[in-house]
C-alpha cells in the first residue's frame, strides 16, 4: 500500500470498527473488503487477526458487564477449532478466488437478513455448535465470521453489553489461532508490520466511539443500514474480483 493512501486506510478502519461495533457484526466484516482494495488478499487476512486482538481487547474492558460463559464454550470452542481449519485450507486457495468468495458472501448474507426481517436462530447448544463451527471456519477462510456468529448470539436475547462482551471473548480466542497460521504462512510481509501499531490504535478509539454511539441510535434501523452497506460492498467486491481473476 502506498503511504499516500494511508490516512484514507486509517480513516475507512475507524469507520469500519466504528459501524462493527454498533452493529454487532464485528468490523472484519467491513474491514476486509475495504482493505482488499488496498493490498493483497492474504495480507488482510493477517493484518484482520492482528486488527481484531486490539478490537476485541478494547470491546472486553469497554463493555466489561459480563459475558455468558456458557456460550463461550459451546459456541467459542468449536468456532477455534474450526477457524484453524478455515484458516489452513486459506493456504491453498488463490486470493482473488477467496475475494470473489467473500462478495458473494456478504450479497447472500445482507438479502437473507434483508428479506426475512424476523429470521432467527433457536437458542439451543446444538445451534450454538453449529454457530461456532460455521462462523470460525468462515473467519479462517474469508477472514470475517462475526457477522454469523452475530446471528447465533442473537437467538439468546442478551443485552448490548453482554452481546458484545460475549462476541469479543470469543473472537479473541479466534483471532489468536488463525494469527499464529496467518503468521506462519507469510501473509504478512516486514513491509506491512508498520500498520500493525496503527491498526491497534484504530481498534481502541473505533470502539470507543461506537460505544458512545450506541446508545443514541436505533438497533434496527441501523441493522438494516449495516445489512444494505454490506450488500452494496459484497456486490462491489464481486465485480471487482470478477476483473482481477
Amino acid at each position: 500500500m502506498d503511504l499516500q493512501d494511508l490516512p484514507i486506510f486509517v480513516i475507512l478502519a475507524v469507520i469500519a470498527e466504528v459501524i462493527g461495533t454498533l452493529g454487532g457484526f464485528g468490523s472484519s466484516v467491513f474491514f476486509v473488503p475495504m482493505a482488499s482494495y488496498f493490498m493483497a488478499f492474504k495480507t488482510v487476512l493477517g493484518l484482520t487477526a492482528l486488527f481484531h486482538l486490539s478490537s476485541n481487547l478494547s470491546k472486553i474492558v469497554f463493555f466489561r458487564k459480563g459475558f455468558d460463559k456458557n456460550l463461550v464454550l459451546y459456541l467459542g470452542i468449536p468456532a477455534v477449532l474450526f477457524v484453524i481449519a478455515g484458516s489452513l485450507l486459506s493456504r491453498y486457495v488463490k486470493g482473488e478466488i477467496l475475494n470473489f468468495v467473500l462478495g458473494i458472501f456478504l450479497v447472500l448474507f445482507s438479502l437473507l437478513f434483508l428479506i426475512k426481517k424476523d429470521l432467527q436462530i433457536r437458542p439451543s447448544k446444538k445451534n450454538a455448535f453449529a454457530g461456532g463451527v460455521f462462523s470460525g471456519f468462515i473467519a479462517g477462510l474469508l477472514g470475517t465470521g462475526g457477522a454469523i456468529r452475530g446471528a447465533t448470539l442473537s437467538a439468546y436475547n442478551l443485552k448490548k453489553d453482554k452481546f458484545i462482551a460475549t462476541s469479543a471473548v470469543i473472537d479473541m480466542g479466534v483471532d489468536l489461532s488463525r494469527s499464529i497460521v496467518y503468521t506462519s504462512s507469510g501473509y504478512i510481509g516486514w513491509s506491512e508490520l508498520y500498520l500493525v501499531p496503527i491498526l491497534f490504535l484504530v481498534g481502541i478509539v473505533g470502539t470507543y466511539l461506537g460505544k458512545c454511539l450506541l446508545s443514541k441510535i436505533s438497533q434496527e434501523l441501523f441493522k438494516k443500514i449495516v445489512l444494505l452497506l454490506l450488500f452494496g460492498i459484497g456486490i462491489t467486491t464481486v465485480v471487482l474480483a470478477s476483473t482481477r481473476y
